[in-house]
């Protein structure tokens, strides 16, 4: 009797830890089809959310649907969605009926925690090749102010706080979505900082996915404050309500540049006597100094000559106080969020101008939207300061284009069939590299087309009803001016040639019959893409410049008359990005030195 009690035991211990190895087989089978998932085939199409926000306890929490949409060439049993590692998922239903997940930890700096809160989610049924499938979801957790993914890389604490300012309390909310707080649903690919523009790569191609999406939400806050949120279209409801209890309600359309971000703080709105809305201005306590001086930099903005006459319709801006004096400003569809001070600081200037460019065209291209954005400022720049301050604003964003095209090292036979090629302006997912490159092709244009007066008629000209090909733009340009650009864009935007490389190849000077001399400048172009560059002729007293085209891989030459002889010759002021700035200056010998022209 004791062997076989002792037998049985043994038997239900074994049957215990059999039923335990086949559920961790089971886990294990299905976490082995987690790693081989792919994480960015489905698009999320729709969010229909409602927020419960708990400054006082850092709180949110999140119920809602949101609708996937496959976009991969083939069916897919298993999705993939993405919070912020400081949220927990709680359920995730489809159909109303529980759905099998499992819950981790990803590392990726796409949020300020350095990690997300990843729920491997196996569908009810396969969904095929653009299927949809709705999916009821619910977490919470809190949101602090976190800068790990920061410091971790080697950023000083204090700068990152002042950059990760994102932040859930009683005394001030903001929250910024993707490439911040992942707030709400996504699904991307690990991003690091230490890869360079590994994290800005995911971001793009997540925004150009997510480009069409539409989001509505309800918030509601526990303390009765101000609730803003960045949306393509007016709010719901009233923006502010008197019982706390009642949720705001939101809605934001299709836009790639929209970031959803909502601000929650005890905040009034100025009563402007210079701008009139759309544009409001929203300050915090005792702050009202501050939001008036505001009110004047945005006023004289509004006269910059490339915005005058440019409005479009959904063209407000929120500008929105940041109670940290040192926080990075930031800007998305229809909101800056910005530390307010009681004096003019170059860098506000800076910053609104940016802002205000972004809500005066309707693009589906982002390297015309940050192009012209940035364009502004250095327009600003040159207004205010003279043409070098411009220049040298353009010199300071050209290190990453440089860095990005000489890893390219893009050859022009792989460009020979004229097709844009992954890192063009119009295709690249590297959003550093696109401002850099857009801002170049914009002010090439503004010395080429004497943009003071042709871009500003040009982008009265532009719909974007109109804007099917991505050389509407070029068109455009080219009705306005009645120039021929397309060897400028086939460079510069539909392929990515690299980065010219000039030099002055000869100068040859004659002595004019009456005074003066004649000055034939030769310069090569040594790179593969091909621009207008100014060439400067140098003398005692005074310089003379004039404009040439020089096409990649070829020569080109031009004549100056000069009243004295040159001393040097300088080819490009900084004004057309090289990817070699180091032989652009050609010191002229003495005129004793000069080998005597040849007999023709």
């Amino acid at each position: 009797m004791k062997l076989c009690a002792s037998g049985g035991r043994i038997l239900e211990v074994f049957l215990y830890w059999m039923k335990y190895f086949f559920i961790v087989c089971a886990l294990f089978g299905f976490l082995t089809q987690a790693l081989a998932i792919d994480r960015e085939a489905f698009t999320i199409t729709n969010y229909d959310l409602t927020l419960q926000v708990e400054p006082e306890q850092h709180r949110l929490g999140v119920r809602g649907r949101v609708t996937l949409r496959n976009d991969s060439s083939s069916p897919q049993k298993n999705a993939v969605l993405q919070i912020s590692s400081s949220l927990n998922w709680l359920s995730i239903q489809s159909e109303k009926k529980p759905v099998q997940f499992v819950a981790q930890t990803y590392t990726s700096d796409i949020d300020h925690t350095g990690a997300l809160s990843e729920a491997i989610v196996s569908l009810p049924q396969v969904v095929p090749s653009r299927g949809t499938v709705d999916l009821d979801i619910g977490y919470e957790g809190v949101v602090l102010l976190d800068a790990t993914r920061l410091t971790r890389v080697g950023v000083p604490e204090e700068q990152a706080r002042h950059t990760d300012w994102d932040q859930i309390s009683s005394a001030f909310t903001a929250v910024r979505g993707i490439g911040h707080v992942a707030w709400y649903p996504v699904a991307t690919d690990s991003a690091s900082l230490s890869e360079e523009n590994s994290v800005t790569q995911t971001i793009s191609r997540w925004q150009k996915r997510e480009g069409a999406a539409s989001m509505s939400l309800h918030i509601a806050s526990l303390l009765n404050q101000q609730i803003l949120f960045t949306a393509v279209s007016t709010p719901l409801s009233a923006v502010s309500s008197e019982r706390p209890e009642e949720a705001n309600a939101f809605s934001a359309g299709s836009s790639e540049w929209n970031v959803p971000t909502f601000v929650i703080g005890n905040y009034q709105r100025l009563n402007s006597t210079q701008i009139s809305p759309p544009n409001s201005i929203y300050y915090l306590p005792d702050h009202e100094t501050a939001a008036n001086s505001l009110e004047k930099d945005i006023t004289e903005l509004g006269n910059l000559s490339l915005f005058v006459g440019m409005k479009r319709a959904g063209s407000d801006l929120q500008v929105i106080e940041n109670p940290d004096p040192d926080a990075v400003p930031f800007t998305t569809e229809r909101m800056l969020i910005m530390p307010f001070r009681n004096d003019s600081a170059a860098e506000s200037k800076m910053t609104l101008v940016y802002a205000l460019a972004l809500q005066k065209i309707h693009t589906p291209h982002p390297w015309i939207r940050e192009g012209l954005a940035h364009y502004a400022q250095a327009l600003h720049l040159e207004q205010q300061k003279g043409r070098q301050a411009a220049l040298d604003y353009l010199d300071a964003h050209n290190a990453p284009l440089i860095n990005v095209e000489k890893r390219a090292n893009v050859t022009a036979d792989e460009d020979a069939d004229g097709a844009a090629n992954k890192n063009s302006l119009i295709n690249s997912p590297d959003n550093i590299y696109l401002q850099s490159k857009s801002l170049d092709v914009f002010w090439m244009l503004h010395d080429m087309l004497d943009a003071s007066a042709n871009i500003p008629a040009a982008l009265l000209n532009y719909k974007y009803s109109e804007d099917h090909s991505p050389d509407y733009f070029e068109k455009v340009l080219e009705k306005t001016t009645q120039r021929d650009l397309k060897w400028f864009f086939d460079d510069w935007v539909y392929n990515d040639r690299g980065l010219p490389d000039f030099r002055v190849d000869s100068v040859y000077i004659s002595e004019l019959p009456q005074h003066g001399y004649l000055v034939t400048v030769t310069a090569e172009n040594l790179g593969n893409s091909g621009a207008e560059v100014p060439i400067r002729a140098r003398m005692a007293q005074g310089d003379a410049v004039k404009r040439l085209i020089v096409r990649g891989k070829s020569k080109a030459s031009i004549r100056m008359e000069m009243p004295m002889l040159p001393q040097e010759i300088i080819v490009n002021d900084g004004s057309v990005p090289e990817s070699n700035m180091n032989n652009n200056v050609y010191k002229v010998p003495s005129p004793a030195a000069q080998p005597a022209p040849s007999a023709q």
